[in-house]
């Protein structure tokens, strides 16, 4: 395809999993780049690889973002505040790798009560329980007295993790779930995590906004170290 940098949207060709250089995304909305394609694992693995990702709802085709600036959490310098260590410290929950993948999933499609619906389809779900059965996907649970009360799903390639989506049913459940995710993947020498875009709940966290550019240049690095471990751990543990 063609590298002029003049925003465009691409209608993506099916039988080719190629896509537009990033430059050419639009500014409004905010990074939407092409249409079009499928969710197979090869266009899932290609989009991701270069900072893409889908985002759209049931009345839409296919659509593939890149925003500018990025979302995204440093594994190694994630603050933890002090309420959020006490309640780690005082263990009101245990938290554990792929043992509920599809219940995650489910939860986070889950309709909100602060918002009217999901963007999560039951063709994203397909999709991504697909990647799970290969590998790429993972789900880091919060469970309560054995209930699952919070939690988190993304992908990971190399050695970037691409957060996907989060819920909770508890207090801090997700956020739980979240600061042990980060700190097993800053053992692990992850370089990024992608959280897409910004909002406050992320932003709290400790994410912060880098340019497209920025964004790029460290995921390019990420992708192509050695895999994260698979299996993940069952059980997580992070000590305060």
């Amino acid at each position: 395809m063609t590298s002029t940098t003049e925003p465009v949207l691409t209608l993506l060709d099916p039988l080719q999993v190629e896509f537009p250089d990033t430059s050419r995304a639009l500014a409004d909305p905010d990074g939407l780049l092409a249409v079009g394609g499928d969710l197979t694992p090869e266009w899932l693995l290609a989009a991701y690889r270069r900072g893409i990702f889908p985002w759209f709802s049931d009345d839409q085709p296919v659509l593939w973002w890149s925003p500018d600036p990025r979302c995204v959490v440093i594994p190694t310098e994630l603050p933890v505040s002090r309420s959020l260590r006490k309640r780690i410290r005082r263990g009101t929950y245990s938290v554990t790798c792929d043992r509920a993948f599809e219940a995650v999933i489910d939860a986070c499609a889950a309709p909100r009560a602060d918002g009217p619906g999901t963007w999560i389809t039951d063709e994203m779900r397909e999709a991504y329980i697909t990647m799970h059965a290969l590998g790429f996907a993972h789900s880091v649970e919060a469970w309560q007295d054995d209930v699952l009360v919070g939690g988190l799903y993304g992908l990971a390639i190399g050695r970037v993790f691409f957060g996907e989506s989060m819920f909770h049913r508890a207090t801090d459940a997700s956020k739980v779930a979240f600061v042990h995710l980060v700190r097993q993947l800053a053992d692990w020498g992850c370089e990024l995590v992608d959280c897409q875009v910004s909002n406050p709940h992320l932003l709290s966290l400790g994410a912060i906004e880098i340019s497209r550019s920025e964004f790029e240049r460290r995921l390019a690095a990420g992708v192509e170290m050695p895999a994260l471990d698979n299996p993940w751990p069952e059980v997580l543990e992070y000590s305060v």
